[in-house]
C-alpha cells in the first residue's frame, strides 16, 4: 500500500522551455517576477533575424559559440580515438580476462576427460588458441556495443535535427525545471572533479524519452550519457545514427551466456570508473499502459555490482520523470494491448515518426529528482542487512538490495513527476458517471482534481496564469476528436469519452497519487454495493482490513507500493477520507476503528468523491477478475483430468497436461473480449495484454498455477494448474441442449470420430473450490452492471464460456503418451459451433 498524503511540494522556480528554432525561456509558475539566475543566452532567429542566424549556425558549426558544446560539465568527449581507448579498456578488463581463462580452461578439462589432449604443451596450445578465439570474440561484440561518440560535427548535427524534429512535434516544448536544472548542475559540477559518473534512470513512455534527455543535456552543457538501448533498434542507418549519437546496444536478454554478460559488466566498469555519465530505463521497456511498470534487474545490477564489488569508487543516482501530453506510440500500444504482435522495428516505421511534423502533440515535462550518492546507498542498506557480505555473494541478500534500488528510483519517479493536463481531462472522463460532461463541470472537475493532486504531494504541470478554461481548451486539442467527442447542437458544449481504451493511457498517469484511497473505497464498495440504508452498507474494520489486504496483494506487481506497512498505511488514510468528509469512522471506547461508513455528505453530493477513487480501480479489478477465471480454461476435459500413471498403478495420478502459455493468454483476451461484448465485464481495457500477464505473475507467486520457461525458440513456456487449484467437474443436465450437435454436418463430425468426441463428454466446472473463490473475492469490489445480479445464472454462462473457449487449447494437449490431436474435430466442431452462436 502506498504512503499517505503527503505536503504539496512548492511550485516556486519557473520552468526552461525549450521550444522550436532551438529558442528556450523562462515559463513562470504563476507569479510575475522570474529571474534568469544565467542559464538562457540570446540567440538569433531565422525569421525575425535571419543574418544573425545564419551567423550563429556559423558558429555552431565551426565549433565556437554555446552551439560548440566546447566547455561541457563532465569529462571529454568527441575525441579522435575514444571508441578504440574504450574498446582497449573493455578487452584489457582484469574481470573479463579472468573470465576468458575461465572458460578455456573448462573446454581443456573436457578435451582431456575425452581423451582428445595428452601432452602438456599440447594442452598450452589449445588453450592459447581457445583463449585467443574468445578474446576476438569479444572484440566483435565490444565493437558492435559500445557507442561511438567520436565526431562533434556529428553530434552538432544530430542535437540540430533532433531539437527540429521533436519541438515541431511537441509544439509547446520541452520543459525542466530551473531550480532542478541549477541542482544537477551543481551535482554535475562536483562529479566531473571526482571523476563520478550521473546516472540518469528515466521512466519509459516513448523513445522520445531519451531524445528528450539528450537535448536537455546538450542545452544545458551536461555531458551526454551513453544510453543502454536494445538491439532490436540497431537496423540499417538507424542503429548507426544512435550509437554515434550516443547509443550502446545489447541483447534482449543474455541467457547463459557468460561471456557476453562479463563483456557487458566489464564495459559497464569501465564506463564508470572513468566517470562518463549513462542512462538506462529501469522498467526495462516502454511502458504500455501509462503507468510506470515494475523494475527490471537486468542493466541495474551491473551498475549495482560495479560499485558494490569496489570496482567503481562512486556514482550518482538520478531518477528522471518524462511525462507528455500526447504519447506518439499510443496508438501502437492499443494495438499491442489487444494482440496484435510487436512489428519488429524497420527503418521505415522510424522514418514514418516524420509524419508527426504535422501535429500538435502538446508538450514535453522533464523533471529530476534530487541526485544521490550509489555508495551511500549501499552502505545504508548494508548496515540495515546486516548479514550482508562485502562482495555481496549471498544472491537472497543481492537480490533484496537490488529490489529496494529498483522499487525506490521508481518511487521518486513518481514524486517528482507532474501530471499533465491530458491526464487530467482524462482521468476526470472516465470517472464520471454519465455518457458526458458539460463544459464548466469538466472545467470545475479539473480544479478539483488538480487540487487533490497537489494534497497529495504530487505535481500539476502549470502554464503561467493562464486560467483553467484555456488549459482544458488545449488539452482537448492535442486529445483530439478521435479520443474527445464533442456533442453538436447542445446549449452548452458537452464532451464524451470516444476511445476510452486510449484514454485510460492518460489515466493512469494519475492513478499512483490516489491508488490507496481507491483500494480502501474499493473494499467498502463491497457494502456499498448492497444498497439498503446506511447501516446496511457500513462496514466492520476486519472486513475492511481483510479486502484492503487481499487488494493490495492482488496488485503489488502492478501499482508501486512503498514499505509503511498495511496497518500504518491503512490508519491514516482512513483519517485522510474523514478529515476529506468521504467516510465516517465509528470507534469504540479504546478509540480502535469498529466500522466504516460513506458520510452523509459524500451521499449527499452523489458520491462524487468516492466514485472518483472506485473508477481509478475498477479497470485493474476487472483484469484481476477476468484472469482469474480465465484460468478456467486451463481445466482439463474430463478424460484428461487426472490419468493412471505408467506404472500401472490406476490410483496413482500425475497432474494434466501442461499448455502453451502464450496461446492460454491470447484465449484469455478473446474470452474478455466476449465476456465485455456480452456485458459481463464493464471495462474494455481489463483485457490489455500487458495487465493480463501481470495477473498471472502474481498468480503463478501464490501457487496458483506452474509456469515452465521456455527452453528455445521451438519449446514455449507452459502453463498448468498447480496441485489442489483445479476445479471439478459434474455430469451436465441430459436436458441441456447446448452440449448437442445443433447442425447435420457437426453430427456426422461425432459419428465419424466417436471415440475421440468421448473425451468431451458433457462434464461441466464445478462453480466451487479454491479458484472459484479466488474469483468470486476479486468480484466483490468489481463495479457492479447490467449482469451482475442474475446470481448462478451468470456463474453457469461465464465457465461454460470458459470452458468452450479453452477447448481449442485442448485439441493439441498431450498427457503422459496419449493425447487429443487436432484430429478431435468432433470437440472443436462443437466449440465453433458454438462460438458462431455467440
Amino acid at each position: 500500500m502506498t504512503s499517505p498524503p503527503k505536503p504539496a511540494p512548492p511550485e516556486q522556480a519557473p520552468d526552461l522551455a525549450i521550444t522550436a528554432a532551438d529558442n528556450i525561456s523562462l515559463h513562470a509558475a504563476g507569479y510575475n517576477e522570474a529571474p534568469d539566475r544565467g542559464l538562457i543566452h540570446s540567440m538569433a532567429r531565422f525569421r525575425s533575424s535571419p543574418l544573425d542566424f545564419l551567423r550563429e549556425v556559423s558558429l555552431h558549426f565551426s565549433g565556437s559559440g554555446w552551439r560548440s558544446f566546447d566547455e561541457h560539465i563532465g569529462q571529454p568527449e568527441f575525441y579522435t580515438g575514444f571508441s578504440e581507448d574504450m574498446k582497449a579498456r573493455v578487452l584489457g578488463s582484469k574481470m573479463l580476462v579472468d573470465k576468458v581463462s575461465e572458460l578455456a580452461g573448462k573446454r581443456i578439462s573436457v578435451e582431456v576427460e575425452a581423451g582428445l589432449l595428452t601432452g602438456k604443451d599440447e594442452r598450452s596450445q589449445r588453450r592459447k588458441k581457445i583463449e585467443d578465439s574468445l578474446l576476438q570474440v569479444c572484440d566483435s561484440w565490444t565493437d558492435s556495443m559500445i557507442c561511438k561518440m567520436e565526431s562533434k560535427n556529428f553530434i552538432r548535427g544530430a542535437y540540430y535535427f533532433a531539437t527540429q524534429l521533436l519541438t515541431r512535434a511537441y509544439h509547446q516544448g520541452v520543459h525542466v525545471s530551473s531550480e532542478e536544472v541549477l541542482r544537477l548542475r551543481a551535482v554535475a559540477e562536483k562529479a566531473a572533479r571526482d571523476k563520478h559518473s550521473i546516472i540518469f534512470l528515466p521512466c519509459h513512455r516513448s523513445h522520445v524519452d531519451y531524445v528528450s534527455l539528450q537535448i536537455i543535456c546538450y542545452r544545458l552543457g551536461l555531458a551526454l550519457p551513453t544510453v543502454v538501448a536494445g538491439d532490436n533498434l540497431n537496423f540499417p542507418g538507424v542503429g548507426y545514427f544512435l550509437q554515434h549519437a550516443g547509443a550502446m546496444w545489447i541483447r534482449r536478454g543474455f541467457g547463459d551466456d557468460q561471456l557476453y554478460a562479463t563483456v557487458v559488466q566489464a564495459y559497464i566498469d569501465t564506463l564508470l570508473a572513468t566517470g562518463y555519465n549513462l542512462e538506462c530505463f529501469v522498467e526495462g521497456g516502454r511502458s504500455r499502459t501509462g503507468k510506470l511498470l515494475p523494475p527490471k534487474f537486468g542493466i541495474l545490477s551491473y551498475m549495482l555490482d560495479s560499485v558494490a564489488s569496489g570496482r567503481v569508487e562512486d556514482a550518482i543516482i538520478c531518477p528522471v520523470s518524462t511525462q507528455y501530453d500526447k504519447v506518439i506510440e499510443v496508438d501502437s500500444y492499443i494495438s499491442e494491448l489487444l494482440g496484435t504482435p510487436k512489428p519488429k522495428e524497420n527503418l521505415m516505421d522510424f522514418l514514418s515518426a516524420s509524419s508527426v511534423l504535422s501535429l500538435k502533440l502538446g508538450r514535453v515535462d522533464v523533471r529530476f529528482q534530487e541526485p544521490w550518492s550509489l555508495r551511500t546507498f549501499i552502505n545504508q542498506q548494508r548496515e540495515r542487512m546486516s548479514k550482508m557480505p562485502q562482495q555481496l555473494d549471498n544472491k537472497e541478500d543481492r537480490l533484496r538490495l537490488l529490489r529496494t534500488l529498483g522499487y525506490k528510483v521508481l518511487s521518486e519517479i513518481n514524486d517528482v513527476s507532474v501530471v499533465m493536463p491530458t491526464a487530467l481531462v482524462g482521468t476526470v472522463l472516465l470517472t464520471l458517471r454519465g455518457r458526458g460532461v458539460g463544459k464548466s463541470e469538466l472545467i470545475r472537475r479539473v480544479e478539483w482534481l488538480s487540487e487533490r493532486v497537489r494534497a497529495q504531494g504530487g505535481r500539476v504541470a502549470h502554464f503561467g496564469n493562464l486560467p483553467t478554461s484555456v488549459v482544458v481548451d488545449r488539452a482537448l486539442e492535442v486529445l483530439g476528436s478521435s479520443l474527445v467527442g464533442l456533442v453538436p447542437g447542445l446549449p452548452e458544449d458537452t464532451f464524451y469519452a470516444v476511445d476510452r481504451f486510449q484514454l485510460s493511457f492518460y489515466r493512469n498517469m494519475t492513478i499512483h497519487l490516489f491508488i490507496l484511497q481507491s483500494l480502501v473505497s474499493a473494499a467498502l464498495y463491497t457494502t456499498v454495493k448492497r444498497g439498503g440504508g446506511p447501516k446496511n452498507q457500513r462496514i466492520a474494520y476486519a472486513d475492511l482490513h481483510a479486502q484492503v489486504f487481499f487488494l493490495s496483494q492482488l496488485f503489488r506487481g502492478e501499482f508501486i507500493f512503498p514499505t509503511e506497512g498495511l496497518d500504518h498505511n491503512l490508519a491514516k488514510t482512513l483519517t485522510g477520507l474523514e478529515s476529506d468528509g468521504v467516510i465516517t469512522v465509528s470507534r469504540d471506547e479504546a478509540g480502535s476503528v469498529s466500522f466504516v461508513e460513506l458520510s452523509d455528505a459524500e451521499r449527499a453530493s452523489g458520491r462524487e468523491n468516492f466514485d472518483f477513487y472506485c473508477f481509478l480501480i475498477w479497470p485493474f479489478v476487472e483484469a484481476a477478475w477476468l484472469g482469474a477465471l480465465s484460468l478456467m480454461m486451463l481445466t482439463p476435459p474430463s478424460q484428461l483430468n487426472t490419468h493412471a500413471s505408467t506404472d500401472g498403478d490406476a490410483d496413482a495420478h500425475v497432474p494434466a497436461a501442461a499448455l502453451d502459455l502464450k496461446k492460454v493468454q491470447d484465449r484469455a483476451q478473446l474470452f474478455g473480449k466476449t465476456l465485455y461484448h456480452q456485458g459481463d465485464l464493464s471495462y474494455f481495457e481489463a483485457v490489455n495484454k500487458e495487465t493480463l500477464k501481470n495477473a498471472y505473475t502474481r498468480f503463478e507467486e501464490e501457487g496458483m498455477i506452474v509456469v515452465t520457461k521456455a527452453k528455445g525458440k521451438n519449446v514455449p513456456a507452459t502453463i498448468r494448474l498447480a496441485e489442489g487449484w483445479v476445479p471439478e467437474r459434474r455430469a451436465a443436465d441430459a436436458t441441456d441442449t447446448d452440449s448437442k450437435p445443433k447442425t447435420e454436418a457437426e453430427a456426422d463430425v461425432v459419428a465419424e470420430d466417436d471415440a475421440t468426441a468421448g473425451i468431451y463428454a458433457d462434464q461441466t466446472i464445478v462453480p466451487a473450490g479454491p479458484l472459484w473463490r479466488f474469483a468470486e473475492r476479486i468480484s466483490l469490489s468489481r463495479r457492479e452492471g447490467k449482469n451482475r445480479r442474475d446470481g448462478a445464472t451468470v456463474h453457469t454462462r461465464v465457465l461454460q464460456l470458459a470452458d468452450m473457449v479453452g477447448a481449442e487449447l485442448w485439441a493439441g494437449a498431450v498427457v503422459g503418451g496419449t493425447g487429443v490431436e487436432r484430429k478431435d474435430r468432433a470437440g472443436w466442431m462443437r466449440t465453433r459451433g458454438e462460438m458462431a452462436r455467440l
